[in-house]
């Protein structure tokens, strides 16, 4: 078995061009001392991230008291790019937010490594790995993102299928799948790939139950050998089971976000590959569906002798700016943005699975427990490995894939050259 290491005047014309009246505020940009904070992210402008914010400034106004803390929500579909922006002139907030994995890995010039203002609470937290790059940590982990299969068991059970016993096997899977859409009339596989995103949550869902031990290791450690019989295999049942009509019909003009996954939250759909935390998650579907007939499942098993896990990572972290004043203050607020108090509301709250596993969550019902059960075998989701460059690229090629307008071997030989370049 696998082991997981435990637990990514220039300013202002910029931002005014790319977000018009959504996007930041020149004043908005680093306090430019040691008596005010700006924070920018995606998240304290959402009503379900309210208390969240709440408890973290609480905190961090304990410690500091005469500090003043301006919180200024970017559009997430700018928010890289602004940010890309502020990076270039060397101006922008003091403390960011990153997802974990390439989106901070291609940045970290641009940050303080935080290794020796976190010391003293590594070992509350979980996920680092995400965050980090050559030895040294530049966010705090705030969230667990990973990719469980969800599964209907209502629809389950309407189909003869045992609701508990969800398919350990692709082939038992297929099966499962036909009876599904022959006994409710629901499709198998709720998928969303307008953005190009789809493939990297079937990679990630899938990827474990593909390929061997050593060759998930390997991956995640920048091995990738994209030439692979198992790696191919994957990428050959993307296009597979979409041509066989286990997805919901015109999966390429199908959103994810979040049209894909109302798909599965409204009945049509017996599966989806969703989130631990943020949207399409446990806490979004039981909106609709009854929360005892929402199932996790590990991936079937595609290669003999793959050992499927739950593949997560650190989904979401805060960082500290290189041009921050005081880096020390900065690193203060990034330590009560991840305080216990604050990560309980955050999953109170909003229903995410955060970086602190020591939070109780026996009651939120069998998804919540069968994806924490998960945490402590899982292993580091496949896709976040790559760099945003290359999953940029492997977006494109996976509609290219749906729409038959490249092959697998030549997607694979593009999605090669791309990662031997980063």
């Amino acid at each position: 078995m696998r082991q997981r290491v435990l637990w990514s005047a220039v300013l202002v014309a910029a931002l005014t061009l790319a977000g018009c009246g959504s996007a930041s505020r020149p004043e908005s940009s680093s306090g430019g001392g040691t008596d005010r904070l700006v924070v920018w992210d995606w998240k304290s402008g959402d009503d379900a991230a309210a208390a969240y914010i709440d408890e973290a400034k609480a905190d961090f106004a304990e410690k500091h008291p005469d500090v003043t803390v301006e919180f200024v929500a970017q559009p997430f579909d700018q928010y890289y790019t602004l940010l890309g922006t502020a990076i270039q002139v060397g101006k922008g907030p003091d403390v960011m937010l990153f997802n974990g994995g390439g989106q901070i890995r291609d940045r970290v010039d641009a940050l303080v490594p935080l290794d020796s203002y976190i010391a003293g609470g590594r070992d509350r937290l979980v996920s680092w790995d995400a965050f980090s790059k050559d030895g040294k940590t530049y966010a705090s982990p705030v969230t667990l993102q990973g990719h469980p299969i969800y599964y209907n068991k209502k629809l389950y059970e309407q189909a003869g299928l045992d609701p508990d016993r969800p398919p350990a096997t692709w082939s038992d899977f297929v099966s499962g799948c036909a009876t599904i859409m022959e006994k409710t009339g629901a499709t198998c596989v709720a998928l969303g790939n307008k953005e190009g995103a789809g493939i990297q949550f079937f990679l990630s869902g899938l990827g474990s139950g593909a390929l061997t031990d050593r060759e998930y290791d390997d991956w995640i450690a920048g091995n990738r050998n994209w030439t692979s019989p198992n790696v191919k295999r994957v990428f050959e049942l993307w296009t597979e089971t979409d041509g066989a009509g286990l997805n919901n019909k015109g999966a390429n003009s199908t959103a994810m976000f979040n049209d894909s996954f109302a798909i599965f939250s409204s009945g049509k759909a017996a599966h989806v590959i969703g989130l631990m935390s943020d949207v399409g998650h446990w806490k979004d579907f039981g909106e609709f569906l009854d929360p005892d007939d929402i199932g996790v499942m590990r991936a079937p098993v595609i290669t003999a002798g793959a050992t499927p896990s739950l593949p997560y990572d650190g989904g979401i972290g805060y960082a500290v700016a290189k041009w921050t004043a005081d880096p020390k203050l900065a690193a203060d607020l990034v330590r009560s943005l991840t305080s216990r108090d604050a990560l309980a509301a955050f999953y109170a709250d909003a229903g995410a699975i955060v970086s602190d596993t020591s939070i109780d969550v026996s009651k939120a019902g069998p998804a919540v427990s069968g994806i924490v059960s998960g945490i402590e075998s899982g292993e580091p989701a496949l896709h976040v490995a790559l760099s945003s460059r290359t999953l940029d690229l492997m977006g494109r090629l996976s509609q290219q894939l749906l729409s038959g307008s490249v092959t697998v071997d030549e997607a694979l030989r593009q999605l090669a050259a791309s990662d031997q370049e980063d």
